[in-house]
């Protein structure tokens, strides 16, 4: 699996994503073309190679004339959509991280997507900025992005509506359920566009990954930092996936005011949406009440339509959201032959370990029906059945990876039952005096 992961260790922007992206490898001729269709006269993008702290780095900065229009999405949608140069994905990831800005604005200024205009981030070189980042990803054609946690700088920058504490509103409302870190350095080092980047682009937080190096880019930011070089580092390679662990999304909701018909609706309509597993839990709540704990355990790409769907179906006010890593069996499908005919199953195991079986419901349910007897019956063939089996049976089944002779007997299903508001909590004391911000 190809993978890059961001080492934001100074924040994240625009220009820094860009050159990134650049030094990494990324062509840079596409993405001047892609630049030069979006119909902005007068437009140039220039790249050099500067020295940050002592570190060799790429440094981008987008040339253009002075400009005075504060631009509403549908304009930059519109520029998007009329430009040659860029693919449909291109364009698809585009409008996702301008969608992203424009949510965030809508809520801190207490307005609407449609109504919102964006300053900063409607600036050609912030346009510039994201059209080339989308461009950029799109080419460096990886699997999976993972990225560390996020630091935010600390104090306060000027902005277009007046002084704001660090991380900016917007900034902190896209960054909403991604992991922060602190350092201390005074000014903004992840802005809006740079958050608005990893919102979209990131699938999950953490650690650099095991992984074979390929290449590795680092984009310089505009600030000068006195004791750190201010760069966003890209690495970029292979990983191996280990089929017996895996990571999920965990979503989680406690329901005292929803029917027993509603929670058995939206299971359906989450499993049906793709989700690994769905189970409920009693639990007492506030004031005595008793209540149901609602878990959803999801492959993180679809948990942004799963909450949709427990939202939607539930009313409830809020969802929490958890990244887990799981262990797993490697599993696929395996069919035994009992006195009952063939049964369907799913045949797992482990590194060292013997082979477990475990059949299917709906077809122990199946053959029971067919001849009139109990579904335990059914089930304790099946199983006879596989722990009987000849060792070159197990062998072709699993192409020789678990024990041939294990008499493990798995009952279970194959379920993992692993048991906001913004607010500002700074205190303005002794604040800085507002810092210049990162180019976004």
């Amino acid at each position: 699996m190809r993978i890059a992961y961001l080492d934001c260790a100074t924040g994240i922007s625009g220009d820094m994503t860009l050159a990134a992206l650049l030094d990494a490898g990324v062509e840079l001729a596409p993405i001047r073309a892609a630049i030069d269709s979006l119909g902005l006269p007068g437009v140039t993008l220039r790249v050099d190679e500067i020295v940050k702290h002592g570190f060799r780095s790429t440094y981008v900065r987008v040339e253009h004339p002075e400009q005075h229009a504060h631009r509403h999405l549908s304009d930059i949608e519109s520029i998007l959509d009329a430009a040659t140069g860029l693919t449909a994905t291109q364009k698809e990831i585009a409008h996702e991280i301008f969608l992203a800005i424009a949510r965030a604005e809508a809520r801190v200024h207490g307005t609407t997507v449609d109504k919102i205009h964006f300053h900063e981030v409607g600036a050609i070189d912030s346009i510039v900025d994201i059209v080339g980042a989308a461009v950029g990803f799109d080419l460096l054609d990886v699997d999976h992005v993972v990225a560390s946690p996020i630091p935010t700088g600390r104090g306060r920058v000027k902005i277009d509506h007046g002084v704001c504490s660090i991380p900016a509103p917007a900034t902190a409302e896209i960054l909403k359920g991604i992991p922060l870190a602190s350092i201390p350095v005074d000014g903004e080092l992840t802005t809006p566009t740079g958050a608005a980047i990893v919102r979209t682009i990131v699938d999950s937080f953490g650690s650099i990954p095991q992984m074979t190096i390929e290449s590795v880019g680092y984009g310089a930011g505009t600030m000068d930092l006195p004791d750190r070089a201010n760069m966003l580092r890209i690495i970029v390679g292979d990983a191996a996936a280990d089929p017996q662990r895996d990571r999920v999304t965990l979503l989680e909701t406690n329901l005292d005011d929803v029917s027993p018909e509603v929670i058995g609706h939206t299971k359906q309509r989450l499993f049906e949406a793709g989700a690994l597993d769905v189970f409920s839990t009693a639990i007492q709540m506030k004031k005595d009440r008793p209540g149901v704990l609602l878990s959803v355990l999801a492959p993180p790409d679809i948990a942004d339509k799963l909450e949709d769907i427990l939202f939607g179906e539930t009313a409830t006010f809020g969802v929490r959201r958890h990244t887990l890593d799981r262990a797993t069996r490697v599993r696929q499908e395996h069919v035994v032959t009992t006195e009952f005919g063939q049964v369907r199953g799913k045949l797992g195991w482990r590194d060292g370990e013997p082979a477990v079986f475990v059949p299917e419901f709906e077809d122990c349910a199946r053959v029971a029906g067919e001849h009139g007897i109990p579904l335990r019956d059914v089930y304790r063939a099946s199983e006879v059945a596989f722990a009987t089996r000849s060792f070159e049976a197990v062998t072709e089944a699993t192409h020789g990876e678990p024990s041939a002779h294990g008499h493990d007997h798995d009952h279970s299903h194959d379920h993992d039952h692993s048991h906001s508001h913004d607010h500002d909590h700074s205190h303005d004391h002794d604040a800085p005096a507002a810092t210049p911000r990162e180019d976004n």
